[in-house]
């Protein structure tokens, strides 16, 4: 199988924030949110291994800015490393001023996914060959992650989590 760069992943999800999609502050739903999220990670994965994806985990959400009604939202999703199976998607929520047309970075996410065959087993994706500073740093990044909810969950041993033992080197 030969490596993917993460722009072959890459997913961008426009979309207007509408009031049946508002809280009482008329700010956009957090779960309507890591709705539009999931749908766009879902996207990048499928993208990059061509195959049945499924959810796994949601690691991280951040909620940073609120998003007003009204608001053009965008969704970037992007696989950022790819294991066996199991491919982790960075995603970067982005608000679009009404005036000025100038975008601000509102929240960010990283979920995992898992490529499956029709019976639901876990199946072999492709390596994920980073190009940019960024791709690499999220890259390298994905592992430590990665060891760090192993050691959590108690698949692995915190001796054998080495790229996170390096960061206390």
């Amino acid at each position: 199988m030969e490596a993917k760069s993460p722009s072959e992943s890459r997913t961008t999800l426009t979309d207007l924030v509408l009031p049946s999609e508002t809280n009482p502050l008329n700010n956009l739903f957090g779960g309507e949110l890591l709705a539009r999220m999931d749908r766009a990670a879902s996207i990048a994965a499928r993208r990059h291994s061509r195959r049945i994806v499924v959810t796994a985990s949601v690691n991280h959400v951040a909620f940073n800015k609120a998003i007003p009604l009204g608001s053009v939202v965008t969704v970037e999703a992007v696989v950022s490393r790819a294991f066996k199976s199991s491919m982790e998607i960075y995603i970067d929520v982005w608000v679009e001023d009404r005036e000025s047309g100038r975008r601000t970075k509102a929240n960010e996410a990283i979920y995992t996914f898992v490529a499956v065959d029709e019976t639901g087993t876990p199946i072999q994706i492709p390596a994920l060959k980073p190009e940019t500073d960024l791709e690499k740093e999220r890259f390298d990044a994905a592992l430590r992650r990665k060891q760090l909810s192993l050691v959590l969950a108690g698949k692995m041993k915190p001796k054998e989590a080495t790229e996170l033992k390096a960061l206390f080197e």
